[in-house]
């Protein structure tokens, strides 16, 4: 039993968006995931996707991307990512879930997930790269920073020792100065942060200890299409 994580599966088998036509890393990527996942994951293993699972525009059409996923071992938790518009709120999602027999597939959203000791946290996040090509940009960077902190406070409130918390964005800014994100997860005692959303030129990611937390990175074609065991 382990805990794994990858994001930016960007799975398109619903529709006509492969992504393949960016660079040669994602030439058959979904045969690619497929085997490695399976080699990789154990029936009794959870895996974290911080988000971009689908391109589905409605909720609706992500349906063949799930039963790809609901075909692969082990539990995966799913949050959402800048490409996920398909998103929904959390009624309908699980009602989505339920209504096509889906078992292994949970969303993590205003919510935590317990795995052994850990905890699972976390949101979508926000760049101030974003900035300059996003009108409402202040009002999603201070929404994604309160919905980090409850979902933080709702773990440690039920007595969490051991977080993890999981963004779809770097939660590290283009820009100089005081980073909210990490001061929010120093302030909730985060032992470690998962994320993932770049592609391409990976010089912008950074992993290893930072400020007493560690940085795990985990977009898929930096991966390899290889889940990350995070621990056991």
């Amino acid at each position: 039993m382990a805990l794994f994580a990858i994001s930016d599966l960007h799975l398109s088998l619903g529709t006509d968006k492969p992504m393949d036509v960016f660079s040669y890393a994602w030439e058959g990527y979904v045969e690619k995931l497929k085997k490695n996942w399976i080699n990789t994951v154990e029936e009794t293993d959870e895996v974290i996707i911080p988000g971009d699972i689908s391109w589905a525009t409605y909720l609706e059409d992500v349906r063949n991307d799930f039963d790809f996923l609901e075909s692969l071992p082990g539990k995966k938790i799913i949050s959402k990512g800048n490409h996920d518009y398909w998103w929904a709120t959390i009624a309908k999602m699980e009602n989505f879930l339920d209504a096509n027999g889906y078992k292994s597939i949970s969303f993590l959203h205003n919510n935590f997930y317990k795995y052994k000791e850990w905890t699972i946290c976390g949101t979508r996040g926000w760049s101030s790269c974003e900035k300059s090509i996003k009108a409402d940009h202040d009002k999603i960077f201070h929404r994604e920073q309160n919905r980090l902190e409850l979902s933080l406070q709702k773990a440690v409130n039920d007595g969490a020792q051991k977080i993890i918390a999981v963004m779809h964005y770097p939660p590290f800014y283009c820009e100089p100065g005081e980073n909210s994100f990490i001061n929010i997860m120093k302030r909730y005692g985060v032992s470690m942060c998962i994320y993932g959303h770049l592609h391409g030129d990976f010089s912008f990611a950074r992993q290893g200890m930072i400020d007493g937390i560690e940085f795990k990175f985990v977009s898929s074609d930096y991966l390899e299409f290889i889940p990350l065991k995070i621990c056991k």
